[in-house]
């Protein structure tokens, strides 16, 4: 029994550091600018942090998260600061989890505990941190008051001021730049084939009697045609002709499997059907080196431009995920996919719907 309690404080605290730990590192995964950029638009945008405030406070809690694991390995002002500070910010998670709960239903998303690495659902995470918030009491409890504890108060502040700075350094906040970067433009091959005439012989004509008639207009029946009228998308920016005829709107990530295979479905659609809508691409700034090598397992390469991670984001729209489709006709939004799940790209709803006359799809 001695050993169990001898033992137990170091294993709760190894625990609680691997969690802190491990959810600092998530949220960096699979690159910082990237992932803190997701983080940001994804949980503090919808919490209400504008993007100014978004950019500091997302790599200062993420570096607290750090400082925290560190520090929970270390003996200096452990009862006193640094446990109620890791309780503390339990608690505070742990509020915003039930709000978005209560709000959502909890039961599908992913929290960002764990960022992309390891998807969390806000219920989930509650139950994570409840447990954890249980661990420290009995860290508390099981402690005597009388033991023995270092009180270097720059041993706190420099893993804590350190653990900050080197988010600031693994992602540097990048200056507002335009959001078109880079664009490929794709030109129609143009007919060159010439067509061949033989001359003729002269032909007599010999002027003929005519009978002057009075001809009768008759209204010629202008032909029906089915289609949305021509509005504006707000696309305009990315491709200049997104608002004529039919087209479809796709947001990928270059180094995203299920983004390339959908180009690829896609390209598969269109070699089947010679009146399919024209692909435009737009790609996060994410690995852009690996857009040929995305083109190269699609089979096709299409027209396309690359934009930042956060404009990007704000384009697919808040809540939505990649890979993103939108099909247009004349500038109106007829159909949107997105993400892997209830909401994902189905290439047979795309079939169905290009086949109608827009009467039909209205109805």
């Amino acid at each position: 029994m001695e050993n169990f309690k001898k033992y137990l404080p170091w294993t709760i605290r190894i625990i609680i550091s691997f969690l802190f730990l491990i959810s600092a590192v998530a949220k960096l995964y699979p690159s910082p600018y990237f992932a803190i950029s997701t983080f940001e638009v994804k949980q503090l945008y919808p919490m209400g942090f504008s993007e100014d405030f978004a950019v500091f406070f997302s790599r200062i809690l993420i570096g607290i998260e750090l400082a925290l694991g560190i520090l929970l390995l270390q003996n200096n002002f452990l009862r006193r600061i640094v446990v109620p500070a890791t309780m503390l910010m339990l608690v505070v998670f742990t509020v915003h989890l039930t709000i978005d709960t209560i709000q959502t239903g909890g039961n599908s998303g992913n929290c960002g505990c764990f960022g992309s690495l390891l998807p969390m659902t806000p219920i989930e995470a509650i139950i994570k941190n409840v447990v954890a918030i249980i661990l420290l009491v009995i860290y508390l409890y099981v402690t005597p008051k009388s033991a023995k504890e270092g009180s270097n108060f720059w041993v706190l502040s420099t893993i804590t001021f350190a653990s900050i700075l080197a988010l600031f350094m693994l992602a540097p906040i990048q200056p507002k730049v335009a959001e078109v970067a880079t664009e490929e433009i794709e030109t129609p091959l143009e007919s060159t084939e010439t067509i061949e005439t033989q001359p003729t012989e002269p032909v007599d004509i010999t002027p003929a009697e005519t009978q002057v008639t009075k001809e009768v207009p008759t209204e010629v029946a202008k032909p029906v045609v089915d289609e949305p009228a021509q509005v504006k998308s707000g696309y305009a920016q990315y491709f200049s002709n997104i608002d004529q005829g039919k087209k479809i709107f796709a947001l990928f990530v270059p180094g995203c499997e299920h983004c390339r295979d959908v180009a690829k479905e896609l390209t598969e659609m269109k070699k089947k059907n010679k009146d399919f809508p024209q692909i435009q691409i737009v790609f996060m700034n994410e690995e852009p080196e690996k857009i040929p090598d995305f083109f190269s397992f699609a089979g096709a390469t299409y027209p396309y431009k690359i934009i930042e991670v956060i404009p990007f984001w704000k384009l697919l729209g808040s809540g939505k995920d990649t890979p993103g489709i939108i099909y247009f006709w004349n500038g109106n939004k007829i159909k949107e996919w997105d993400g892997i799940n209830e909401k994902k790209f189905v290439g047979s709803e795309l079939k169905s719907i290009l086949k109608k006359n827009y009467s039909e799809i209205k109805k």
